[in-house]
């Protein structure tokens, strides 16, 4: 089967990859769709992120769904032609930390896609994976494979409203649209966020997060200002959601946020120098978010009973074959928020 292997920074290549074969409890799978991350571009763009570098050739790609070609002899709840969103983490389930239900921060965690350990872990961007049966999560009918790929940024998105604790009645706002913190809206808004303010720097962002469930939005690059008037009595916001990574955007909301605000860190950026004296002064609670683990599997159940609607944030689908022109549209957020590879 052919998949999509990273060599270095502009160099992705459709290469003949080997299926594994089908253990008796596995399921070997017909990858249909394969949403593009922000990891993704950035191992196309520069080869890695931070001090994770590629090192070997490594097949990119976590978020993805399929078709259930065969399944091992010990199977059961599984038949073929059963289509499924794959979740790409596989925990040990033996370390201490998911023994104690903190899954998402493994000591031995093998992610899809993943430079951070080496022999990297070979991502699902390629016709054909065999999984585990934990990661194999049925879609219903009327989910299409391009949604059913969008499990994994969900359940992100999910993670993160988990972590920022009770949200029915909050006033909340999200730094950066992106597709992480346009599904964020969707998560907030499900989980009883009564008003959800936007901010962003570019229109067709900014556009998609009204259609998924803001209230309003403010183009801090049109509007510098624009988060004044939620400033008055030490702020509006109780809870602030950072998808940015931009030091600006975090510390641009501090005024707006009141005291004992809630910070859920989403957007990775690097290094931040940030104002001690506010976080004291205003009680601050900052908290990050990292992947998930159960909430993979509320993800496809929020999308297979329609409670959820990400189909907006799907800008286009591709080829695998077309990956140099897939990845360059997934990077222009003037056109683009998801870009789809299809791998049929």
């Amino acid at each position: 089967m052919q998949a999509l292997v990273i060599h270095a920074p502009g160099d992705l290549r459709v290469e003949e990859f080997e299926t594994a074969p089908l253990g008796p409890g596995q399921l070997q799978v017909r990858v249909r769709c394969g949403g593009i991350c922000g990891s993704d571009l950035h191992y196309y763009q520069h080869g890695g992120f931070g001090t994770i570098r590629i090192k070997e050739p490594m097949v990119l790609g976590h978020e993805v769904a399929g078709v259930i070609e065969a399944v091992g002899s010990a199977v059961e709840g599984f038949a073929p032609g059963e289509r499924i969103a794959i979740s790409p983490s596989r925990p040990c389930g033996a370390c201490s930390y998911c023994q104690q239900g903190l899954q998402n921060h493994c000591l031995d965690m093998r992610y899809y896609g993943s430079a951070m350990r080496t022999p990297h872990v070979q991502g699902a961007f390629r016709q054909q994976i065999v999984v585990e049966t934990h990661q194999a999560h049925k879609l219903a009918d009327s989910v299409s494979d391009g949604e059913g790929s969008m499990a994994e940024p969900f359940a992100v998105a999910l993670h993160a409203v988990r972590r920022a604790g009770p949200l029915l009645g909050k006033r909340v706002l999200v730094t950066g649209c992106g597709p992480i913190g346009a599904l964020a809206i969707i998560a907030a808004r499900r989980a009883g966020a009564a008003h959800i303010v936007a901010t962003d720097v570019g229109a067709h962002t900014l556009g998609k997060a009204l259609k998924v469930g803001a209230d309003e939005v403010v183009n801090v690059a049109e509007d510098p200002e624009g988060l004044k008037r939620f400033t008055a009595d030490k702020g509006s916001f109780d809870v602030l959601f950072e998808a940015s990574g931009n030091a600006r955007a975090l510390v641009g909301a501090f005024d707006a946020l009141r005291p004992r605000g809630v910070i859920v860190q989403l957007g990775l950026g690097g290094d931040m120098t940030l104002p001690i004296n506010t976080i004291v002064a205003k009680e601050f609670e900052l908290r990050g978010a990292f992947r998930f683990h159960e909430e993979f599997a509320i993800a496809v159940e929020l999308l297979n009973k329609g409670l959820v609607d990400v189909k907006p944030l799907i800008s286009a689908t591709l080829s695998y074959r077309d990956s140099a022109r897939a990845f360059a549209l997934a990077a222009d957020r003037t056109q683009a928020m998801k870009v789809i590879l299809n791998f049929d």
